[in-house]
């Protein structure tokens, strides 16, 4: 079982002006899915609070995978990816081409998402928009895969070409 987090960055929630309802469904999703969701957390759309809190999930608190909801679209205010790009050493550009790709079935909408995802030390760090059904969608296209890349991640080598080899003989 990996542990996860979930940040809802949103102005309106931090300021108490909306209630957060992406973080919530984005918890229980991972929760069924069989991670121990350790916190959820509200953050303001402010770039350095942001990077912060990425940075303590992952070098402090030892998060495998930290989950964001929201600051992904177009907004002056929506800087979700660039406050993650600046915190990773890594990207797995893959994770997000999914979502959107798996979105793209349900809106062509999801062509505006600016999500990104990196690894950080041994975190994953994966962005998710910020409407709830979206944030659901979204983290349900890529949650099956994403334990394999923890595997990889915090485990060492995985021989990924057996596995592939067992999943297309079924």
């Amino acid at each position: 079982m990996f542990s996860a987090a979930v940040v809802t960055v949103s102005d309106r929630s931090f300021a108490g002006e909306r209630e957060d309802t992406a973080g919530p469904r984005v918890a229980a999703l991972l929760q069924s899915a069989g991670y121990d969701v350790r916190t959820r957390m509200l953050v303001p759309d402010e770039r350095s609070m942001i990077e912060q809190t990425l940075c303590r999930l992952a070098d402090e608190e030892d998060i495998a995978l930290v989950v964001t909801t929201g600051g992904t679209g177009f907004s002056l205010r929506d800087v979700t990816p660039e406050a993650t790009l600046a915190v990773c050493e890594r990207r797995a550009d893959g994770i997000p081409e999914a979502m959107r790709h798996a979105s793209m079935a349900i809106t062509p909408r999801a062509m505006l998402s600016r999500a990104v995802a990196g690894i950080r030390n041994r975190t994953l760090i994966v962005n998710l928009p910020g409407n709830p059904r979206a944030a659901e969608e979204n983290l349900a296209a890529v949650v099956d895969t994403l334990e394999h890349g923890l595997n990889m991640l915090r485990s060492g080598p995985a021989d990924c070409a057996v596995e592939h080899d067992a999943v297309s003989k079924t």
